[in-house]
């Protein structure tokens, strides 16, 4: 299988599809996913002639099960080592949740400076800051992400059955249309992670201030949320990102999850699809 060796020894899983010479685009996946969770994006993008890239971020799914590392400097610093491993350029960085994240903090400190990004498409994604704060008064308490750890550290298995199964595809919604495909999906990927690494992730994606990440992106950015998303709420993500970054264009999505980019594929593909081609 194909790894990367990142400077500190850590070993980073990524799939590479298609055309050498395509432009091409690069999946970063949410907490506690693996590249898998992109596998409708790849197979729709890799016959729209792009090529495609996804990996595993540290100590999710294939790659290594390091005890250190899991902040977003390092997430984003393991992703510019694919991207360098692979000598990427003109990419789009499409991250999902967390992916979202790395997504912000890649483009900022390392896809501007050397020149290989062209466009960001943050899907549900969790910039600026998730926690509530006297700085962030929209934000998600810290005691939710409490709750989380509390979960994961008492019953890894069956909070990775919940998580799914509830508020991240909105299958708790009345009327919804659970999908067990999708939820064994979700609970495959989460279990072949590390939970230290799982664990200490929350604290990455709930309290890393990306302020001035997203201040810092010049590129063209697609911000794409749905205002029924349980899990990160769009008036304190997509709505402050669109205020944040230079360029960006938006769109909330009436009655879509957490988890849209896989349960309402066909048209989050579509828009994705026209963005590239602007």
């Amino acid at each position: 299988m194909p790894f990367v060796t990142t400077e500190d020894g850590t070993e980073i899983y990524f799939k590479d599809w298609g055309p050498k010479d395509a432009q091409p685009i690069f999946f970063h996946h949410g907490w506690p996913l693996s590249a898998d969770d992109w596998d409708n994006q790849m197979l729709f993008f890799l016959d729209k002639g792009y090529r495609v890239i996804a990996s595993d971020r540290r100590g999710h799914g294939r790659s290594s099960q390091v005890s250190e590392g899991h902040d977003m400097d390092h997430y984003a610093s393991d992703a510019s080592a694919v991207v360098e491993h692979l000598d990427l350029k003109n990419a789009v960085h499409i991250g999902h949740s967390t992916g979202g994240g790395q997504v912000a903090r890649y483009v900022a400190k390392h896809g501007q400076p050397q020149g290989r990004v062209a466009k960001a498409v943050l899907i549900s994604s969790v910039p600026p800051l998730m926690v509530k704060t006297p700085d962030n008064p929209g934000g998600t308490d810290k005691e939710v992400f409490d709750g989380f750890r509390s979960d994961l550290a008492a019953n890894r298995a069956q909070f990775y059955r919940d998580v799914p199964s509830g508020p991240f595809y909105g299958f708790n919604r009345d009327g919804a249309e659970k999908s067990d495909g999708v939820i064994d999906s979700w609970w495959r990927q989460g279990m072949m992670g590390s939970a230290k690494a799982h664990y200490e992730g929350i604290a990455a994606f709930s309290e890393t201030d990306q302020t001035e990440d997203l201040k810092a992106i010049e590129v063209p950015v697609l911000i794409l949320q749905g205002d029924d998303d349980q899990v990160v709420p769009y008036k304190n993500a997509a709505l402050l990102q669109d205020k944040l970054i230079k360029n960006s264009t938006m769109k909330i999505y009436e009655g879509f999850s957490h988890g849209m980019h896989t349960v309402n594929a066909d048209e989050i593909n579509k828009d994705i699809l026209d963005f590239l081609k602007s």
